[in-house]
Protein backbone atom coordinates (compact mmCIF):
# COMPACT_ATOMS: atom_id res chain seq x y z
CA UNK A 1 0.00 0.00 0.00
CA UNK A 2 0.78 3.62 -0.51
CA UNK A 3 2.16 5.76 2.37
CA UNK A 4 1.10 8.77 1.07
CA UNK A 5 -2.10 8.70 2.62
CA UNK A 6 -1.89 11.52 5.47
CA UNK A 7 -5.18 13.25 4.32
CA UNK A 8 -7.28 10.11 5.01
CA UNK A 9 -9.01 9.22 7.89
CA UNK A 10 -7.69 6.22 9.79
CA UNK A 11 -10.05 2.84 9.46
CA UNK A 12 -9.52 0.11 12.18
CA UNK A 13 -12.31 -3.07 13.32
CA UNK A 14 -10.61 -6.39 13.99
CA UNK A 15 -12.14 -9.99 14.62
CA UNK A 16 -11.11 -13.15 16.04
CA UNK A 17 -9.98 -16.16 13.96
CA UNK A 18 -13.26 -18.13 15.41
CA UNK A 19 -15.22 -20.18 12.78
CA UNK A 20 -16.71 -19.16 9.14
CA UNK A 21 -18.35 -15.92 8.46
CA UNK A 22 -22.44 -15.93 7.72
CA UNK A 23 -24.76 -13.94 6.16
CA UNK A 24 -25.14 -11.59 8.79
CA UNK A 25 -21.14 -10.99 8.98
CA UNK A 26 -21.21 -10.12 5.37
CA UNK A 27 -23.98 -7.96 4.65
CA UNK A 28 -23.27 -6.29 8.57
CA UNK A 29 -19.70 -5.76 8.69
CA UNK A 30 -17.28 -7.20 5.88
CA UNK A 31 -19.47 -4.96 2.52
CA UNK A 32 -18.81 -2.20 4.60
CA UNK A 33 -15.03 -2.78 5.49
CA UNK A 34 -14.65 -3.18 1.30
CA UNK A 35 -16.09 -0.09 0.54
CA UNK A 36 -14.18 2.07 3.16
CA UNK A 37 -10.85 0.72 1.76
CA UNK A 38 -11.82 3.03 -0.85
CA UNK A 39 -10.76 6.22 0.09
CA UNK A 40 -9.58 5.23 3.86
CA UNK A 41 -6.65 4.23 5.46
CA UNK A 42 -7.78 0.75 6.94
CA UNK A 43 -6.14 -1.85 9.33
CA UNK A 44 -8.26 -5.11 9.47
CA UNK A 45 -6.93 -7.08 12.47
CA UNK A 46 -7.27 -10.78 12.82
CA UNK A 47 -6.76 -10.65 16.70
CA UNK A 48 -5.54 -13.85 17.55
CA UNK A 49 -4.34 -12.87 21.14
CA UNK A 50 -8.16 -11.95 21.97
CA UNK A 51 -8.34 -15.92 21.08
CA UNK A 52 -6.96 -17.40 23.57
CA UNK A 53 -8.94 -16.01 27.03
CA UNK A 54 -11.11 -19.35 26.15
CA UNK A 55 -9.52 -22.54 26.39
CA UNK A 56 -7.96 -23.73 22.54
CA UNK A 57 -5.66 -25.75 20.73
CA UNK A 58 -2.60 -24.09 19.20
CA UNK A 59 -2.73 -26.08 16.11
CA UNK A 60 -6.39 -24.86 15.80
CA UNK A 61 -5.20 -21.14 16.41
CA UNK A 62 -3.04 -21.57 13.39
CA UNK A 63 -5.89 -22.86 11.46
CA UNK A 64 -8.59 -20.43 12.04
CA UNK A 65 -5.98 -17.59 11.62
CA UNK A 66 -5.22 -18.98 7.79
CA UNK A 67 -8.99 -19.28 7.30
CA UNK A 68 -9.95 -16.20 8.74
CA UNK A 69 -7.78 -14.06 6.21
CA UNK A 70 -9.05 -16.13 3.03
CA UNK A 71 -12.66 -14.94 4.21
CA UNK A 72 -11.69 -11.84 4.19
CA UNK A 73 -9.93 -11.91 1.01
CA UNK A 74 -12.57 -13.87 -0.64
CA UNK A 75 -15.06 -11.36 0.21
CA UNK A 76 -13.14 -8.69 -1.18
CA UNK A 77 -10.80 -6.82 1.23
CA UNK A 78 -7.94 -6.86 -1.43
CA UNK A 79 -4.35 -6.72 0.19
CA UNK A 80 -3.76 -4.11 -1.94
CA UNK A 81 -6.23 -1.76 -1.10
CA UNK A 82 -6.21 -2.49 2.69
CA UNK A 83 -3.91 -3.27 5.92
CA UNK A 84 -4.75 -6.86 6.65
CA UNK A 85 -2.55 -7.91 9.80
CA UNK A 86 -1.99 -10.26 12.40
CA UNK A 87 -2.63 -8.63 16.09
CA UNK A 88 0.57 -11.44 17.69
CA UNK A 89 2.84 -9.90 15.29
CA UNK A 90 2.60 -6.36 15.61
CA UNK A 91 4.61 -5.92 18.28
CA UNK A 92 3.27 -2.86 20.75
CA UNK A 93 -0.70 -4.17 21.39
CA UNK A 94 0.63 -6.59 24.76
CA UNK A 95 3.08 -3.01 25.82
CA UNK A 96 0.02 -0.40 24.85
CA UNK A 97 -2.88 -2.46 27.21
CA UNK A 98 -0.42 -2.76 30.19
CA UNK A 99 0.02 0.92 30.37
CA UNK A 100 -3.77 1.37 29.43
CA UNK A 101 -4.22 -1.51 31.80
CA UNK A 102 -2.57 0.91 34.71
CA UNK A 103 -4.80 4.09 34.27
CA UNK A 104 -8.03 1.87 34.06
CA UNK A 105 -10.10 0.74 36.97
CA UNK A 106 -10.86 -2.43 38.09
CA UNK A 107 -14.81 -1.83 38.64
CA UNK A 108 -14.67 -0.63 35.05
CA UNK A 109 -13.70 -3.73 34.14
CA UNK A 110 -16.25 -6.10 35.71
CA UNK A 111 -19.15 -4.24 35.33
CA UNK A 112 -18.57 -4.90 31.44
CA UNK A 113 -21.30 -6.80 30.03
CA UNK A 114 -19.45 -8.97 27.86
CA UNK A 115 -17.41 -9.90 31.21
CA UNK A 116 -20.44 -10.93 33.06
CA UNK A 117 -21.60 -13.09 29.89
CA UNK A 118 -18.37 -14.55 29.18
CA UNK A 119 -17.77 -15.37 33.01
CA UNK A 120 -20.80 -17.24 33.53
CA UNK A 121 -20.51 -19.57 30.14
CA UNK A 122 -17.13 -20.10 31.05
CA UNK A 123 -17.61 -20.40 35.03
CA UNK A 124 -14.63 -23.11 34.88
CA UNK A 125 -11.89 -21.25 32.86
CA UNK A 126 -12.90 -17.92 34.33
CA UNK A 127 -9.19 -16.44 34.02
CA UNK A 128 -7.50 -12.09 34.15
CA UNK A 129 -7.40 -12.47 30.88
CA UNK A 130 -10.99 -12.37 30.10
CA UNK A 131 -11.40 -9.24 32.22
CA UNK A 132 -8.80 -7.67 30.84
CA UNK A 133 -9.77 -8.01 27.20
CA UNK A 134 -11.31 -4.68 26.60
CA UNK A 135 -8.22 -2.71 27.41
CA UNK A 136 -6.26 -5.13 24.90
CA UNK A 137 -9.44 -3.78 22.81
CA UNK A 138 -8.73 -0.59 23.83
CA UNK A 139 -4.99 -0.86 22.75
CA UNK A 140 -5.89 -2.32 19.53
CA UNK A 141 -7.41 0.65 18.59
CA UNK A 142 -5.37 3.54 20.09
CA UNK A 143 -1.92 1.99 18.68
CA UNK A 144 -3.16 3.12 15.56
CA UNK A 145 -4.96 6.01 16.38
CA UNK A 146 -7.95 5.37 14.40
CA UNK A 147 -10.60 8.20 13.66
CA UNK A 148 -13.28 5.54 12.50
CA UNK A 149 -14.18 1.88 13.85
CA UNK A 150 -16.82 0.22 12.35
CA UNK A 151 -18.40 -1.40 15.23
CA UNK A 152 -21.94 -2.95 15.81
CA UNK A 153 -24.35 -2.35 18.58
CA UNK A 154 -22.72 -5.13 21.11
CA UNK A 155 -19.39 -3.84 21.13
CA UNK A 156 -20.24 0.06 22.03
CA UNK A 157 -19.86 -0.81 25.32
CA UNK A 158 -15.85 -1.53 24.20
CA UNK A 159 -15.73 1.59 22.48
CA UNK A 160 -16.75 3.74 24.90
CA UNK A 161 -14.05 2.35 27.19
CA UNK A 162 -11.45 2.97 24.49
CA UNK A 163 -12.33 6.51 24.19
CA UNK A 164 -12.24 6.63 28.33
CA UNK A 165 -8.88 5.25 28.92
CA UNK A 166 -7.84 7.70 25.09
CA UNK A 167 -9.03 10.58 27.49
CA UNK A 168 -7.39 9.45 30.23
CA UNK A 169 -3.70 9.34 28.99
CA UNK A 170 -4.48 12.65 27.38
CA UNK A 171 -5.25 14.16 30.80
CA UNK A 172 -2.98 12.25 32.92
CA UNK A 173 0.01 12.67 30.22
CA UNK A 174 -0.40 15.05 27.06
CA UNK A 175 -2.78 14.86 24.24
CA UNK A 176 -1.34 11.65 22.39
CA UNK A 177 -4.40 9.71 21.38
CA UNK A 178 -7.22 10.39 18.94
CA UNK A 179 -10.97 9.57 20.22
CA UNK A 180 -12.30 7.27 18.06
CA UNK A 181 -15.67 7.65 15.94
CA UNK A 182 -17.82 5.09 16.03
CA UNK A 183 -18.82 3.83 12.38
CA UNK A 184 -22.46 2.46 11.94
CA UNK A 185 -23.60 1.85 8.87
CA UNK A 186 -26.55 3.94 7.87
CA UNK A 187 -28.82 1.13 6.27
CA UNK A 188 -28.15 -2.25 6.55
CA UNK A 189 -30.64 -5.18 7.25
CA UNK A 190 -30.20 -7.13 10.98
CA UNK A 191 -29.96 -10.70 9.59
CA UNK A 192 -31.54 -12.91 12.15
CA UNK A 193 -31.66 -16.77 12.63
CA UNK A 194 -33.59 -19.03 10.00
CA UNK A 195 -34.90 -21.12 12.45
CA UNK A 196 -35.40 -18.38 15.84
CA UNK A 197 -35.97 -15.32 13.63
CA UNK A 198 -36.21 -13.28 17.09
CA UNK A 199 -32.36 -13.94 17.79
CA UNK A 200 -29.46 -12.61 15.28
CA UNK A 201 -28.18 -15.18 13.16
CA UNK A 202 -25.04 -16.49 14.79
CA UNK A 203 -21.86 -19.44 14.53
CA UNK A 204 -23.24 -20.75 17.71
CA UNK A 205 -26.88 -20.91 17.03
CA UNK A 206 -27.95 -24.82 18.45
CA UNK A 207 -29.74 -25.02 15.00
CA UNK A 208 -27.09 -24.80 12.76
CA UNK A 209 -29.73 -24.86 9.89
CA UNK A 210 -30.30 -21.39 10.90
CA UNK A 211 -27.33 -19.81 9.98
CA UNK A 212 -26.16 -19.07 6.35
CA UNK A 213 -22.50 -19.71 6.01
CA UNK A 214 -20.77 -17.55 3.58
CA UNK A 215 -18.82 -21.35 2.28
CA UNK A 216 -22.27 -23.35 2.34
CA UNK A 217 -22.49 -24.83 -1.26
CA UNK A 218 -25.64 -24.10 -2.62
CA UNK A 219 -27.70 -27.35 -1.86
CA UNK A 220 -26.77 -26.38 1.52
CA UNK A 221 -27.61 -22.57 1.17
CA UNK A 222 -31.46 -23.71 -0.68
CA UNK A 223 -32.33 -26.54 1.79
CA UNK A 224 -31.38 -24.29 5.01
CA UNK A 225 -33.66 -21.73 3.15
CA UNK A 226 -36.45 -23.61 2.09
CA UNK A 227 -37.09 -25.14 5.94
CA UNK A 228 -36.67 -21.28 7.21
CA UNK A 229 -39.29 -20.60 9.66
CA UNK A 230 -42.56 -18.75 8.52
CA UNK A 231 -45.81 -18.64 9.81
CA UNK A 232 -49.54 -20.20 8.81
CA UNK A 233 -50.73 -17.20 7.39
CA UNK A 234 -49.19 -17.25 3.57
CA UNK A 235 -48.65 -13.76 2.73
CA UNK A 236 -45.41 -12.26 1.53
CA UNK A 237 -44.97 -9.22 4.04
CA UNK A 238 -43.30 -7.58 6.76
CA UNK A 239 -45.00 -7.20 10.21
CA UNK A 240 -43.73 -7.81 14.17
CA UNK A 241 -46.02 -10.85 14.27
CA UNK A 242 -43.93 -11.97 10.82
CA UNK A 243 -40.39 -12.78 11.78
CA UNK A 244 -39.60 -15.28 9.73
CA UNK A 245 -41.43 -14.20 6.50
CA UNK A 246 -39.78 -10.54 7.35
CA UNK A 247 -36.39 -11.33 7.92
CA UNK A 248 -36.37 -13.66 4.27
CA UNK A 249 -37.69 -10.45 2.75
CA UNK A 250 -34.84 -8.25 4.48
CA UNK A 251 -32.20 -10.76 3.30
CA UNK A 252 -33.76 -10.70 -0.47
CA UNK A 253 -33.72 -6.96 -0.69
CA UNK A 254 -30.42 -6.76 0.94
CA UNK A 255 -28.51 -9.22 -1.17
CA UNK A 256 -30.17 -7.63 -4.22
CA UNK A 257 -29.82 -4.15 -3.48
CA UNK A 258 -33.69 -3.39 -3.62
CA UNK A 259 -36.02 -2.10 -1.24
CA UNK A 260 -37.82 -4.35 0.76
CA UNK A 261 -41.18 -3.00 0.11
CA UNK A 262 -40.25 -3.82 -4.10
CA UNK A 263 -39.97 -7.29 -2.36
CA UNK A 264 -43.41 -7.65 -0.91
CA UNK A 265 -44.89 -6.19 -4.26
CA UNK A 266 -42.96 -9.09 -6.44
CA UNK A 267 -44.91 -11.50 -4.15
CA UNK A 268 -48.18 -10.07 -3.29
CA UNK A 269 -50.43 -12.85 -3.90
CA UNK A 270 -47.45 -15.69 -4.16
CA UNK A 271 -47.36 -18.14 -1.87
CA UNK A 272 -44.23 -18.93 0.20
CA UNK A 273 -42.75 -22.05 -1.45
CA UNK A 274 -41.95 -19.43 -4.65
CA UNK A 275 -40.88 -16.75 -2.81
CA UNK A 276 -38.37 -19.25 -0.74
CA UNK A 277 -37.15 -20.83 -4.03
CA UNK A 278 -36.17 -16.60 -4.91
CA UNK A 279 -34.72 -16.33 -2.03
CA UNK A 280 -32.32 -19.22 -2.01
CA UNK A 281 -31.69 -18.20 -6.09
CA UNK A 282 -30.25 -14.49 -4.77
CA UNK A 283 -28.42 -16.38 -2.09
CA UNK A 284 -26.76 -18.45 -4.22
CA UNK A 285 -26.21 -15.72 -6.70
CA UNK A 286 -24.29 -13.64 -4.55
CA UNK A 287 -22.28 -15.95 -2.20
CA UNK A 288 -20.89 -18.55 -4.59
CA UNK A 289 -18.50 -16.40 -6.31
CA UNK A 290 -17.34 -15.82 -2.79
CA UNK A 291 -17.45 -19.36 -1.97
CA UNK A 292 -15.48 -20.00 -4.85
CA UNK A 293 -13.00 -17.57 -4.23
CA UNK A 294 -12.23 -18.87 -0.26
CA UNK A 295 -12.10 -22.15 -1.71
CA UNK A 296 -9.27 -21.28 -4.64
CA UNK A 297 -7.19 -18.87 -1.70
CA UNK A 298 -7.58 -21.31 1.37
CA UNK A 299 -4.83 -23.83 -0.64
CA UNK A 300 -2.26 -21.27 -0.99
CA UNK A 301 -0.70 -20.25 2.21
CA UNK A 302 2.04 -18.80 0.62
CA UNK A 303 -0.53 -16.28 -0.47
CA UNK A 304 -2.67 -15.53 3.01
CA UNK A 305 0.73 -15.12 4.65
CA UNK A 306 2.18 -12.96 2.18
CA UNK A 307 -0.89 -10.89 2.79
CA UNK A 308 -0.75 -11.09 6.44
CA UNK A 309 3.18 -9.81 6.15
CA UNK A 310 2.57 -6.90 4.06
CA UNK A 311 0.01 -5.80 6.29
CA UNK A 312 1.51 -6.39 9.20
CA UNK A 313 4.89 -4.45 8.70
CA UNK A 314 2.48 -1.48 7.68
CA UNK A 315 0.35 -1.47 11.01
CA UNK A 316 4.00 -2.38 12.82
CA UNK A 317 5.07 1.23 11.52
CA UNK A 318 2.10 2.79 12.36
CA UNK A 319 2.40 1.47 15.88
CA UNK A 320 5.71 1.86 16.28
CA UNK A 321 5.67 5.23 15.97
CA UNK A 322 2.57 5.86 18.48
CA UNK A 323 4.80 3.26 20.96
CA UNK A 324 7.72 5.77 20.41
CA UNK A 325 5.67 8.89 22.02
CA UNK A 326 3.64 7.07 24.74
CA UNK A 327 7.02 5.46 26.09
CA UNK A 328 8.64 9.13 25.84
CA UNK A 329 5.37 10.32 27.40
CA UNK A 330 5.24 7.42 30.75
CA UNK A 331 9.12 7.85 31.35
CA UNK A 332 9.98 4.81 29.86
CA UNK A 333 13.35 4.88 28.18
CA UNK A 334 14.49 3.27 25.01
CA UNK A 335 18.11 2.74 24.07
CA UNK A 336 19.61 2.29 20.50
Amino acid sequence: MSENRDNQKVVLTCAQPTGKLHLGNYLGAVQNWVKMCDGHECYYGVVDMHAITIPYVPADLRKNVYECAAQYMACGLDPDKCNLFLQSSVAGHAELAWILGCICPIGQLERMTQYKDKARKHADAINSGLLYYPVLMAADILIYNADLVPVGEDQKQHLEITRDLAQKFNNTYSPTFTLPEPFIPKSGARIMSLQSPESKMSKSDPNQNGTLYITDKPDVLSKKIMSAVTDSEGSVRRSPDKPGVSNLINIMAALAERSPESVEKEFDGRGYGDFKKAVAEVVIEKLSPVRERYEAIIPDKTLIESALKRGSEAAQRRASRTMAKVYRKVGFMKFE
